[in-house]
């Protein structure tokens, strides 16, 4: 008897019992193994798992079916009739699962059919009693949602990751009871009409990571019930009318962030929201001031569990902490980066919100020690960011057990000082450590290397750390390490060589010298590998041939060579620097393999021989790097077929023959600049999540994630090249903006092609140094984006172009040392700045800025000679001999001064006398 009440005096429905086995029978069609436990020992289907029922009428009220089938399995969707027996069914969760045809459940309440790539939505005419629906991450459009006329009742309705596009759909105003809304990640776009959403009684609604743009619309303020609105990641812009704070007193949760608001807000206006626990608005842009002061504001009502207030313009021009954080006692997570905030460091926080999980101040004007008590434990937090400020001083030497869950840690690019404090070792849930860019010095603390068990990410560049790499470690998950930029010194240990997922290694810019270790191809999952700017020599090791995975590699400044070993696998490469080094012979023949190379530098080695035919295997690159090497023959015509070559550097080598016409079918910056990721390495880390602790919630299921990345940018390629007379440096978006040809320092000849003036998209032009003859193209006239042009020191004849003064981006000129004639250009323009270096050594110019005027002088009228005795030519002569005379003397005796005066001098030339006059 007790048996029997407590499931029910019946047990489940015997109809309800047979068509949940043919249930489990469509979801394991053809032969599927999920629902095992459904009609084998236990008879009682209300106790089956997935399966809840009325506890008094025994009948099947809830079925949890999401993501039961086997994916392996196959696509597979439930037809709507094996759902018939269950009429009193109140919530059926079908998420990840396919349904079709039509559903008649007159009690259903709630559905979930989230994930199930649907095209359209399941006909809803037979669901009268529907009140929460869950149509997220389908596939459905704007069209297809005329079904939910039917649904009078729905009070939930959850649209996100769908196909949504244009406004918001009108069928969605008619929803009389509708109270919560989510169209989050579709795309919906321009301006936000809501004249019929207003009218209704929504408390949440969720229009983030959209398109819209524009005003808010005014009507908004007419939601007095609104207890969630989320508007983040738009493209909305103008300003934030203030009455929408005033007139929203319900309000619990507010997102504005990532879009595109300026004027002004006063925070005072929400200080009497006593429900509020979420603010959020990170601006897009430093137009957006926010204001937390005024002296007449009282104390908030309210006590926030997340507050995110960056990238604004806050409290200016004071830039001061806003006064009403002391007041604040639960927060969980605070944002305010990139604010500019002067003042201490506001360590207080920790003490009066003892469970505080996120603190970041990164990017700010904060100063101070960073002082903690060594007795005090912070035992909620999980990431802490003061990076980028001017912090001083010394670590904690306790900081370990001071904050003993600690996920992430930041405090990059201060002027932090002294050791790595040992205790660091205790954080053994650390995922990420950055404390790159300070004056940090001393070793690496082996109970860091030892402790940190969950490390993925640590970032020590940029200090003054000194002594040996470590020889033992426990970061077995470990993927970046960046030690690059300090001053360790001796062989490359194996102290890593565990840490087995490692990707990105860069320990560049240090003292380290011996050969490159073989077993670094045990990385088998290696993509970045730094090791310039060491004294590493010896040969490349054929370790290298396992690194399949390998997408960037810098041996650069080091001593390395000769060669290539013929088994590297290069097929991935997108990055390959080994300039200044001590490779020879011939461009290896390996590197035709590397057909995904985007940048290629072998600058500054001793590669001999003629660039190689297979160089057009290499059809992605966009950089190609050959200067200052022994390279000669001609250039091949094969080097015209890298059609998407920005910057081709050639200089400073043998080459001879002529200057190949075809080079005008390389891009060189022609079409429009590509932001396609092409010269980004990699993007590492990611995102880490952490649940709000206080789960933010209410009856719509609304759930708070903070997403915090881990704080590494993707690493972006640097190139080096000579423009504007000056060696620099390009890297990150200027690489797509930047085109440059250079083939100075050889023994090319011949006229310059016509066709080079095609380039118009090119920035700099460098054909000095050569001997090339000829005229000057007018073609150049077309080279509309150059700016540094440089054809001095050749054989060239004839005029300069006129036209060319109208090439208005051009700063640095010279056409020095040539055989060119006739008149300068005008000087108008950039012309106009440009000095007689650019002219010099052409003796047949003239004009200006050069002193030889081309208007020709008249002569003076021939006169006759005049009448002169021999006494006044005698006399003339006199003087002239005197005159003479008396300056030849003045110089030597001038000379004898120096050289008593000099002793360095005279003992040079007694030395150069005695060596090439021997009878003295």
């Amino acid at each position: 008897m007790i048996l029997l009440l407590g499931y029910g005096s019946l047990g489940c429905m015997e109809e309800e019992k047979v068509g949940l086995l043919q249930l489990k029978a469509s979801i394991n069609h053809p032969n599927g193994t999920a629902l095992s436990s459904w009609g084998a020992e236990v008879g009682d289907c209300c106790r089956w798992k997935y399966v809840t029922c009325d506890n008094k009428t025994s009948r099947v009220i809830r079925l949890s079916l999401s993501s039961i089938r086997d994916s392996e399995l196959g696509e597979w969707s439930l037809n709507a009739s094996l759902l018939l027996p269950f009429q009193q069914l109140q919530i059926l969760d079908m998420a990840e699962n396919g349904i079709q045809g039509l559903l008649r459940l007159k009690r259903l309440r709630v559905l979930n059919v989230e994930g199930n790539i649907l095209t359209t939505i399941p006909i809803l005419s037979a669901l009268p009693s529907l009140k929460v629906l869950d149509l997220s991450d389908n596939h459905i459009n704007s069209s297809q949602l005329e079904g939910l006329k039917y649904l009078s009742r729905l009070e939930v309705l959850n649209l996100k990751w769908n196909s949504l596009m244009g406004g918001i759909p009108p069928i969605i105003s008619t929803l009389s009871h509708l109270k919560s809304l989510t169209l989050r990640y579709n795309n919906l776009n321009g301006s936000l009409s809501m004249e019929g959403l207003c009218k209704l009684n929504l408390e949440a609604l969720d229009l983030s990571r959209n398109g819209f743009e524009g005003s808010l619309p005014a009507c908004l303020n007419n939601l007095t019930s609104l207890r969630l609105l989320d508007l983040s990641e738009n493209d909305f812009s103008g300003t934030i009318p203030s009455s929408l704070f005033s007139n929203l007193k319900s309000l619990e949760y507010i997102s504005l962030s990532d879009n595109h608001f300026e004027g002004s807000i006063h925070f005072g206006s929400l200080f009497n929201h006593s429900r509020l626990v979420v603010f959020d608005l990170a601006s897009n842009n430093k137009y957006l001031k926010v204001e937390t002061e005024n002296p007449i504001w009282s104390f908030p009502l309210f006590q926030l569990k997340i507050l995110r207030l960056s990238n604004c313009t806050l409290n200016w021009p004071s830039r001061v902490l806003p006064s009403f954080l002391p007041s604040q006692y639960d927060l969980r997570m605070v944002d305010l980066s990139h604010n500019n905030i002067t003042g201490d460091i506001p360590t207080w926080l920790l003490d009066n919100n003892t469970k505080l999980e996120y603190l970041s101040f990164g990017s700010n004007s904060l100063t101070g020690v960073l002082d903690l008590p060594s007795n005090s434990k912070h035992s909620h937090m999980l990431l802490l960011d003061f990076s980028s400020n001017c912090i001083h001083g010394e670590l904690p030497p306790f900081i370990g057990s001071i904050f003993p869950r600690l996920e992430v840690l930041n405090l990059s690019r201060n002027a932090l000082q002294g050791n790595i404090p040992s205790s660091m070792g205790d954080m053994e849930q650390l995922v990420s450590l950055d404390l790159s860019n300070n004056n940090l010095s001393g070793q690496l603390p082996e109970h860091m290397m030892m402790g940190c068990i969950s490390l993925l990410v640590l970032k020590l560049s940029n200090n003054s750390l000194h002594g040996t790499l470590p020889t033992k470690s426990n970061l077995r998950d470990l993927f970046f390490l960046s030690l690059d930029n300090n001053n360790f010194s001796g062989e490359i240990s194996r102290g890593f060589l565990n840490s087995s997922s490692l990707q990105a290694l860069d320990i560049s810019s240090n003292s380290l010298w011996g050969q490159i270790p073989n077993w670094i191809g045990d990385f088998s999952v290696l993509s970045t590998l730094s090791l310039s700017r060491n004294h590493l020599d010896g040969v490349v090791p054929t370790g290298l041939c396992k690194l399949n995975e390998l997408r960037f590699l810098d041996l650069s400044h080091n001593k390395i060579g000769p060669t290539l070993p013929p088994c590297a696998n290069l097929k991935k490469m997108k990055f390959l620097h080994l300039e200044n080094n001590e490779l020879s012979g011939p461009i290896p023949h390996v590197l035709s393999e590397a057909t995904s190379l985007v940048t290629l530098n072998l600058r500054d080695n001793k590669l001999s021989g003629p660039i190689p035919h297979w160089i057009s295997l290499l059809s992605k690159l966009r950089v190609l790097l050959l200067k200052g090497n022994e390279l000669e023959d001609s250039i091949p015509l094969q080097l015209c077929q890298l059609k998407s070559v920005s910057i081709l550097d050639l200089s400073h080598n043998h080459l001879s023959g002529t200057i190949p016409s075809c080079l005008d079918n390389i891009t060189f910056g022609r079409k429009a600049p590509l932001m396609d990721g092409t010269f980004f390495t990699s993007a590492f880390g990611g995102t880490h999540v952490f649940p709000d602790p206080s789960s933010y919630k209410n009856q719509f299921a609304k759930v708070q994630f903070i997403h915090i990345s881990f704080g590494i940018s993707a690493e972006s390629e640097e190139i080096e090249f000579i423009t504007k007379s000056w060696s620099e440096s390009y890297m990150g978006n200027i690489l797509y903006l930047m085109a440059g040809l250079d083939l100075s320092g050889n023994k090319l000849t011949g006229p310059i092609p016509p066709e080079i003036g095609n380039l118009s998209g090119i920035h700099s032009l460098n054909l000095s140094y050569n001997q090339l003859t000829g005229t000057i193209p007018e073609t150049f006239s077309n080279l509309q984006e150059i700016e540094s042009l440089d054809l001095s020191h050749n054989r060239l004849t004839g005029q300069i172009p006129p036209q060319m003064v109208e090439l208005n981006f051009l700063t640095v000129f010279t056409v020095a040392h040539n055989n060119l004639s006739g008149k300068t250009p005008e000087r108008k323009f950039q012309f106009a700045t440009f000095e007689q270096s650019s002219y010099e050594g052409n003796p047949l110019l003239c004009g200006l800025p050069l002193e030889r005027s081309c208007t020709p002088t008249s002569a003076p009228p021939a006169l006759k000679p005049p009448v002169s005795n021999n006494r006044e030519n005698s006399s003339w002569e006199a003087i002239f001999l005197w005159s003479f005379g008396g300056s030849y003397g003045v110089t030597f005796l001038g000379i004898i001064a120096f050289l008593y005066l000099n002793s360095y001098y005279r003992e040079l030339l007694f030395y150069f006398i005695g060596k090439h006059v021997p009878f003295l």
